[in-house]
C-alpha cells in the first residue's frame, strides 16, 4: 500500500476530521484514523461511535489497495509541521509500520490493522427519509440556531437542533428554555412531513464543512436513530437524539404591540459597554424603552459599579422597563446579520422577540426569543 499526497491537503483534512475523536474513547482503536485506499481514492475515517466523519481525497501514484489504522494525534502532529510538498506514504502489511517520506527525510509511525475498526451505523432504508438541500441553506439553518442549544443531562432533546421537513418549508429550531432560535426556509421542501433532532457535535462539524462546499447539494438520509449527511468530499454519520422536541410554539407570544426598530451594531456595542458593570452572577441589564430612546443600565451593588447608556431608536409604544441577561442578548444580536433589528414586546413579564429588519435570501425567516429577567425594585 503506497501513495503520494499533498502535505497541506492531508493536514487540513486530518485536522478537520480529528475533531470527531473523543478524549476518552471506550475503544482504543477510536484513537486512530482509518485509512482506506482504493484506486486513487483515499478515505480517512474518524469516529467516537456516536459520530463518524469520512473524508475522501484523491492521491497520486497509487500502488496497492489496503486498509490501515494510524494513531490520530501522532500523524496529525507530524503532518502539520510540513510546508506544502508531496508526501509519499507507504504501509508494510506485515508489521503495519507507516512510513512517510519527503524530499529531505522520512518518519515511521506504528500502525495497526484496520479490520477491527467499528462499522458504520446503518440507516433502515424501508423507513428512511431522504431529502436534498443546498449546502448554504443547511449551513445557515445550523449557524442561526446552534448557539441556542442546551447542555441539559435531564432533557437531552434540548441539546440539539430540531430539523422539521414539510411540503411548505424546512424549519430549524433550538432552545435552552431561556432563549430560542427559529429559522425557516421556504426554498427547501419535502413531499412528506418528517423531523429529527441533530446533536450539537455533528452540527458543529457540518457548520465547519459546509462553508468549504458552499455551492454543492447535500443529501440527507435519516431514520428514527441515525442520519447520514453526504457531501461531495465528506460524509457524516451520526446517532440522533431520540425523543419528542418540546412544543416551542406555545411560548412564542402572538400579540406584541410594542415594537422597536434599532441599529443592531449600535445596540450591540451599547450592551457591551454597559454589561461590564452588571452583576457577574445574573448579568442583568435593564432596557428602559421610551419614545425614540432606549436607556440601557446595569449595576453591581456588591462592587458599587454602575453604568448606563442611551441610544436612539424608532419606538412609539408604551414605556416599558424590561430586564435581560446581557450574554444572551449578545448571542442573539451576534447571530443576526441585518443592519437593523426589530424587537417586539408585550410587557415586562413576557418574552421579547427579535427579528432581522431584512433577510439576505428570499423565502428565509428568522425569529429569536429571549425570556426576560425579574428586575428587583
Amino acid at each position: 500500500m503506497k501513495f503520494i499526497i499533498s502535505s497541506s491537503l492531508l493536514s487540513n483534512n486530518l485536522q478537520s476530521i480529528g475533531k470527531v475523536i473523543s478524549n476518552k474513547n471506550t475503544l482504543p482503536i477510536l484513537d486512530y484514523f482509518l485509512f482506506d485506499l482504493s484506486g486513487n481514492q483515499l478515505k480517512i475515517t474518524a469516529s467516537d461511535l456516536e459520530t463518524t466523519l469520512i473524508s475522501t481525497l484523491e492521491v497520486d501514484n497509487q500502488d496497492g489497495d489496503g486498509i490501515v489504522a494510524i494513531p490520530a494525534r501522532r500523524i496529525t502532529d507530524s503532518i502539520k509541521e510540513f510546508s506544502e510538498q508531496p508526501l509519499t506514504i507507504s504501509v508494510d502489511k506485515e508489521s503495519w509500520e507507516v512510513t512517510i517520506s519527503w524530499k529531505t527525510g522520512k518518519l515511521s509511525i506504528p500502525g495497526i490493522t484496520g479490520l477491527g475498526y467499528p462499522e458504520l451505523p446503518a440507516v433502515d432504508e424501508t423507513t428512511a427519509t431522504i431529502f436534498y438541500i443546498p449546502a448554504p441553506a443547511l449551513g445557515d439553518g445550523i449557524v442561526q440556531t446552534l448557539f441556542a442549544t442546551a447542555d441539559d443531562e435531564l432533557r437531552p432533546v434540548m441539546n440539539g437542533i430540531d430539523i422539521c421537513l414539510s411540503p411548505k418549508e424546512i424549519t430549524f429550531v433550538a432552545t435552552d428554555a431561556h432563549r430560542l432560535a427559529l429559522f425557516k426556509n421556504a426554498n427547501v421542501t419535502s413531499d412528506k412531513e418528517a423531523s429529527f433532532i441533530l446533536p450539537k457535535k455533528p452540527a458543529n462539524l457540518l457548520k465547519n464543512l459546509l462553508s468549504r462546499d458552499a455551492e454543492d447539494m447535500v443529501t440527507v438520509t435519516f431514520d428514527n436513530k441515525n442520519a447520514i449527511f453526504t457531501l461531495p468530499k465528506h460524509k457524516i454519520v451520526c446517532r440522533l437524539i431520540e425523543g419528542n422536541y418540546p412544543n416551542y410554539n406555545a411560548v412564542i407570544p402572538n400579540n406584541n404591540p410594542n415594537k422597536v426598530l434599532v441599529d443592531r451594531v449600535e445596540l450591540l456595542n451599547s450592551i457591551k459597554r454597559v454589561s461590564v458593570c452588571s452583576n457577574q452572577a445574573n448579568q442583568l441589564i435593564k432596557m428602559d424603552l421610551t419614545a425614540g430612546n432606549i436607556n440601557l443600565s446595569a449595576q453591581d451593588i456588591d462592587y458599587a459599579a454602575s453604568a448606563e447608556d442611551n441610544i436612539s431608536c424608532n419606538y412609539e409604544g408604551t414605556p416599558i422597563e424590561i430586564g435581560f441577561r446581557s450574554s444572551f442578548l449578545l448571542d442573539l444580536l451576534g447571530n443576526i446579520h441585518s443592519p437593523e433589528v426589530s424587537i417586539e414586546l408585550a410587557d415586562a413579564t413576557r418574552p421579547g422577540l427579535f427579528f432581522p429588519s431584512e433577510t439576505e435570501t428570499e423565502g428565509e425567516s428568522l425569529l429569536m426569543l429571549l425570556m426576560p429577567m425579574m428586575i428587583n425594585a
